[in-house]
């Protein structure tokens, strides 16, 4: 069967229309090619959930099955095939990622309960990182331009996992800048991958010896037998969660500076309900990695062959007639049945977490900023290429600080009028580039700045 590339221009510029042009002509699962690999394209809500939830046992992510791979016929040089050779929790089935799952519940669990001291340190620290951030962006003026994806919604949540992961400050930011460079990929990202997996197993080593409150010291209290290599693995998933938490991020402050109405309802406080209606409408991330049936299975109008590559479009579903058109666009609250966070065995663990930096990070935005204006129209915003995510490549923006807004740095030398400046909310182990505003970090925000 002939079979069209799915990432194209078409698609990058508009992912809705290419889904529309796809289902109609092959109905919910269409077939089609992703960077030279033949691939099964699921559009159809109730098919993609179908999967998710794998009732039926019929559905694996195990790369073992998938059956290109295991015959070899997956080209070496394929940009994707690192993705699939993590072999972490994201990936392993039964008894073992049920294993892992159950470490990252409980790890997690401390952060994402906001009856525990360890989740409402880490909201205040989320919030202190917040003005940080914008008090850089304040630095040129009460008025400016500022890329707030580059400057304020990806830096933002990697602060955050430096904090949870335990690390130093100055190691935190060789991590952070080393997620950026593997995350977008390039020349650097396999070098980055390596620094990556060697400071996560170093980290690991560290935590076994002196646990500290933190994740993976959490992982390991939850675990015991959990080896280096098993624990190095399943940190480095934070980097998707994070680059997740970015993109919501941008796509909510796109829909609030260009709907009014989402605007004036932020204004009354509804921050949880436009996160949600913009996980709905706009995901993050828009295609899930594969799966794979462990026999044929007949879906939409084909018979999917036992270890062929399944693609899940949540951006696909989420417009699927059959879904889209039970919704109601004048209600209050928009529906939490959406696929953004997925469902069944391998659904986002940390979603809380996720939406509570969405919240606090465009709660402090919008609280120090006003007339936010976008400096491009929205559809000619720039978008990232990608297969899997729906994430903007940068954010231009126009900005004036609120009415009677100053930089936590001005406050603190401002003189005897001055209010008295804060300590960081990041608390005295955290102390440093983060709350200091200085460092390696902070520099490369600065002269992101200048070139403005």
């Amino acid at each position: 069967m002939s079979v069209e590339p799915l990432l194209t221009r078409d698609y990058d510029a508009d992912p809705a229309f290419v889904h529309e042009r796809l289902r109609k002509r092959y109905g919910p699962v269409a077939p089609v090619d992703v960077l030279g690999v033949p691939v099964w394209f699921v559009l159809g809500y109730e098919e993609v959930l179908r999967v998710l939830q794998n009732s039926g046992g019929i559905w694996t992510k195990n790369v073992d099955r998938w059956r290109m791979n295991v015959e070899g016929r997956i080209p070496a040089d394929w940009p994707l095939l690192p993705v699939f050779q993590v072999n972490n929790s994201a990936f392993s089935e039964g008894t073992a990622q049920r294993r892992l799952r159950n470490a990252w519940t409980q790890a997690l669990a401390p952060f994402q309960d906001h009856t525990q001291p360890q989740a409402q340190l880490l909201e205040q620290a989320v919030a202190q990182y917040a003005d940080d951030l914008i008090g850089v962006l304040a630095e040129g003026g009460p008025t400016g331009w500022a890329d707030l994806a580059a400057q304020y919604a990806r830096p933002l949540p990697l602060m955050v996992a430096n904090r949870m992961l335990g690390f130093s400050a100055a190691r935190g930011e060789e991590v952070v800048m080393d997620i950026w460079r593997l995350i977008d990929g390039g020349p650097d990202a396999a070098a980055a991958f390596e620094r990556l997996y060697a400071a996560m197993t170093e980290l690991a080593v560290t935590k076994r010896e002196r646990p500290g409150e933190d994740l993976p010291s959490y992982m390991i209290a939850a675990c015991p037998d959990l080896t280096l290599d098993e624990l190095a693995r399943e940190l480095l998933m934070l980097p998707g969660l994070l680059d997740f938490t970015a993109s919501l991020v941008c796509n909510v402050v796109v829909e609030v500076v260009s709907n009014r109405d989402v605007r004036a309802s932020l204004s009354v406080g509804a921050i949880d309900e436009t996160v949600n209606r913009v996980a709905l409408l706009n995901p993050p991330m828009a295609n899930l990695t594969f799966r794979f049936p462990k026999t044929d299975v007949k879906m939409g109008n084909f018979t999917i062959a036992a270890g062929d590559p399944v693609m899940l479009s949540v951006a696909g579903a989420h417009a699927d007639p059959r879904f889209a058109g039970a919704l109601d666009h004048e209600a209050i609250r928009s529906t939490r049945a959406h696929l953004a966070w997925g469902a069944g065995p391998h659904s986002c663990l940390g979603h809380r977490l996720a939406t509570q930096m969405t919240t606090i990070a465009v709660r402090r935005l919008f609280s120090r900023l006003t007339k936010i204006k976008l400096a491009l129209p929205t559809d000619q915003l720039p978008w990232r290429p990608s297969p899997f995510m729906r994430a903007l490549r940068s954010l231009p923006v126009q900005f004036e600080l609120a009415e009677g807004y100053v930089p936590a740095g001005e406050r603190a030398s401002g003189g005897a009028d001055a209010p008295a400046a804060q300590p960081s909310a990041a608390g005295e182990a955290q102390a440093g580039p983060e709350s200091s505003r200085a460092g390696g970090l902070w520099g490369f925000l600065r002269g992101l700045r200048l070139k403005r």
